[in-house]
């Protein structure tokens, strides 16, 4: 039996400066080679959070227009370690991807600027003075990220995200009509 439980998906983008620290190549292979294993599930190859998920280097931080590509041509570089999968319906945009390793309460959905979806997590509290975001500094010491741009006919204030046995995410974003 599947279990299913619906995510919240923030629409009103209130944080100024997130993601203003770019995960570099090389910071990423430094912070691979020290990763924790909550760490290394995230980040592994054919993670929807892999920096490497398309082959060669891309900042997750950086909104990618993952639409715009097939599913099995990009992802053709990975063997049998993909756990991202994304196709479009008459109707929607739908993706679905593996969450491992984290807590369904810590991962957020949120809208940014009415074109770009994005899916973060936290795995370890921040210890810094209050009022300042996690996001805001080395982002990838305490979480991840995706963010991805949208097709223009993508409806995003009607977004769907579920959580499938505790570790599938599926987004549903209708195509406007």
């Amino acid at each position: 039996m599947t279990s299913s439980k619906k995510l919240q998906v923030g629409t009103d983008d209130q944080t100024l400066h997130k993601w203003c620290v770019p995960l570099g190549e090389d910071v990423f292979r430094r912070l691979l080679s020290q990763a924790n294993p909550a760490q290394l599930k995230i980040f592994c190859d054919g993670s929807l959070f892999s920096p490497m998920l398309f082959g060669k280097f891309f900042d997750p931080s950086d909104a990618f227009p993952l639409w715009e590509f097939e599913s099995d041509i990009l992802l053709s570089h990975l063997s049998n370690h993909n756990t991202v999968d994304w196709y479009q319906t008459d109707e929607s945009y739908i993706l679905t991807a593996e969450i491992p390793g984290t807590e369904i309460s810590n991962i957020q959905i949120q809208v940014d600027n009415g074109k770009v979806v994005e899916i973060s997590g936290q795995w370890k509290p921040q210890k810094v003075s209050k009022g300042s975001d996690w996001r805001c500094g080395h982002w990838w010491e305490h979480g991840y990220v995706r963010r991805l741009e949208m097709p223009e006919n993508a409806d995003l204030k009607i977004i769907e995200a579920h959580i499938r046995n505790g570790t599938i995410l599926e987004l549903r974003i209708p195509k406007c009509s």
